[in-house]
């Protein structure tokens, strides 16, 4: 924590939550604002759904890949020169998918947002332990999971509404000016909270020692799983949001905002019980507590997908108690990662978003496609990605029993 965050930051916590929320936010608008605009970019661009599937990949995989260096160059050179030079990058991106003319050009532009939208989510988190003690500093994390939690869900309608008004162009020129504010916005707000005693010396050798002092602890590998990966048994269903939604659910597209909702509302309900319980239980048994809930409604959502035809009065209720499960213990979780080796926040915030953006990258680009046709392989994969976290959490609890003990 740096010793003079009291002097950094006189407003409310919860207004630099906003600000930093705002920066996390920025990765889901990437994605969710253009997704309702695919039809017509495929027409336009004469593109096949598998070239329009790549513009996602780019930008998840670039984000994966970039996200091994924001983080790390922060630890160096500040928190504030990372997040607004990331911003800068990520608003020219985005006028180049706006002005796009073929579809080579929208991936190559889609992969630079990907490279450049991760700064904001990498170093937010960081900022938020560079300037809270562990229970204020859950507290913040929750409330900026219950903001973040926003942008999923007004994002497609925005987009929506956009490309049928005024084509596709503008989700990308609405995306260039979300930039351009956030850029003003960060740049007259956001303090520098590194201190200058805690900045790592910006030598290859450095960061290489780093990257290895991180990637070959075990507790560190297993946290970053335990958060990362379970996310994926609910983004799964987002990335096949067309197909479970529009083919099995019988929903029309104006009606696929009510699975938005919902999903969303169980992030935001699941981040304010989890800020409620910040300093009350210990950080285990409330991870312990989010573990259960994700498998007992995964295993549930299973066998009703195997018994059932999946229908509308009730396919979608599962996603959201699972998504209430995650959000309950991952603000825990980062927390956790964060403060395993504190001269290295920065960077262990960019392995973290590493890993979990490595396989976000995966289940959108390979599993998705094989499972989004039919419902009981949908919930036969999101469990699968639970008890990959969980699995990861166990091995940590037994090997490492003192993490997580102290509130």
């Amino acid at each position: 924590m740096n010793p003079d965050a009291h002097h950094l930051w006189r407003a409310p916590s919860w207004a630099l939550a906003v600000l930093l929320a705002m920066l996390g936010m920025l990765g889901p608008f990437s994605i969710d604002t253009y997704i309702p605009a695919f039809s017509g970019m495929a027409t336009s661009l004469n593109a096949t759904p598998v070239q329009m599937q790549q513009t996602l990949s780019a930008y998840l995989f670039g984000f994966a890949f970039m996200c091994l260096f924001h983080g790390a160059l922060s630890d160096s050179v500040g928190r504030r020169p990372v997040v607004l030079w990331g911003l800068a990058a990520f608003t020219l991106a985005s006028i180049g998918c706006a002005l796009s003319q073929s579809i080579e050009q929208l991936i190559f532009f889609r992969a630079v947002q990907g490279l450049s939208t991760g700064a904001g989510i990498v170093v937010s988190r960081a900022v938020v332990r560079d300037m809270f003690a562990p229970v204020q500093a859950q507290k913040v994390m929750s409330q900026i999971t219950i903001y973040f939690g926003v942008a999923p869900a007004v994002a497609p309608m925005i987009g929506g509404v956009l490309y049928e008004h005024l084509g596709w162009h503008s989700v990308f020129w609405f995306l260039t000016g979300v930039g351009v504010f956030l850029w003003v916005a960060n740049y007259r707000l956001l303090p520098e909270t590194l201190h200058l005693s805690h900045r790592q010396p910006l030598k290859v050798s450095n960061l290489m020692q780093g990257y290895w002092k991180l990637g070959c602890d075990p507790r560190f590998l297993l946290l970053a799983l335990a958060s990362g990966i379970p996310f994926n048994g609910m983004f799964l269903y987002v990335l096949s949001a067309p197909a479970f939604l529009g083919e099995h659910l019988a929903l029309a597209p104006t009606q696929f905002f009510w699975f938005f909702v919902l999903t969303i509302s169980g992030i935001m309900s699941g981040a304010w019980v989890s800020g409620r319980m910040a300093g009350r239980i210990t950080p285990k048994r409330q991870i312990r507590h989010g573990f259960a809930i994700m498998l007992s409604i995964a295993t549930i959502n299973l066998v009703a997908n195997s018994l059932f035809t999946a229908s509308a009065a009730w396919a979608m209720f599962p996603i959201a108690i699972f998504s209430f499960g995650w959000a309950l213990m991952v603000p825990v979780v980062t927390l956790l990662v964060l403060d395993l080796h504190p001269d290295r926040r920065g960077m262990a915030s960019s392995l973290q978003a590493f890993i979990g953006s490595t396989a976000n990258g995966l289940v959108a680009g390979l599993l998705a496609p094989l499972v989004m046709h039919s419902t009981l392989a949908l919930a036969a994969a999101s469990l699968g990605m639970m008890l990959i976290g969980l699995v990861a959490w166990v091995l940590l609890h037994r090997r490492w029993p003192e993490i997580g003990r102290l509130v």
